[in-house]
């Protein structure tokens, strides 16, 4: 009996709200674009009076696109040209100075680059030697700009491991 009672308040509940949704002032409809609301007739014709411009020829445009000349080569000129590229590359490289056993095995270098194992090399002949190893003698000797020697020399510091040892005075609990 209690369940009864319990659906009818809550039935007079359910009245009321959508009595209240309905009795509510409808939104009023966002207003239209100026194009499509200036008439019925009138919307059309600017969509075909569009649709006609896209597709009349432009003289001034043709003409510009007619003084285009393209000039196109034969598949054969563009590989001697690629081979004559790659001969240029080859010649700008040098043979490597020093390396690191287990790492990749080059055997050049292009001309104005380092490996790692050749820019520690001429870090620590620079730092035990500065006299004998000056930034132009490690720029001629790798075929570096001297600019980039100086850059190298000052800026790049390769990482020092330092390991530090454990404190031994921890504290123990002593047997009572």
């Amino acid at each position: 009996m209690g369940a009864r009672v319990a659906r009818m308040f809550r039935n007079i509940n359910l009245e009321n709200r959508v009595h209240r949704e309905i009795s509510k002032e409808k939104p009023r409809a966002a207003p239209r674009h100026p194009a499509i609301s200036g008439g019925g007739s009138g919307g059309d014709g600017d969509v075909a009076d569009t649709a006609g411009s896209v597709h009349q020829k432009n003289d001034p445009l043709l003409k510009l696109l007619k003084s285009v000349y393209v000039e196109s080569k034969e598949p054969a000129a563009a590989a001697e040209a690629s081979q004559e590229v790659t001969a240029v590359k080859e010649a700008a490289r040098r043979p490597l100075r020093f390396s690191l056993p287990g790492l990749v095995e080059l055997k050049d270098v292009p001309k104005g680059k380092l490996t790692i194992a050749e820019a520690l090399k001429a870090l620590s002949s620079h730092q035990r030697q500065p006299h004998a190893w000056t930034p132009e003698k490690i720029s001629q000797e790798y075929s570096l700009d001297l600019k980039d020697t100086k850059a190298l020399l000052q800026f790049f510091i390769p990482f020092q491991v330092e390991i530090i040892p454990p404190k031994t005075d921890a504290k123990q609990i002593k047997a009572s």
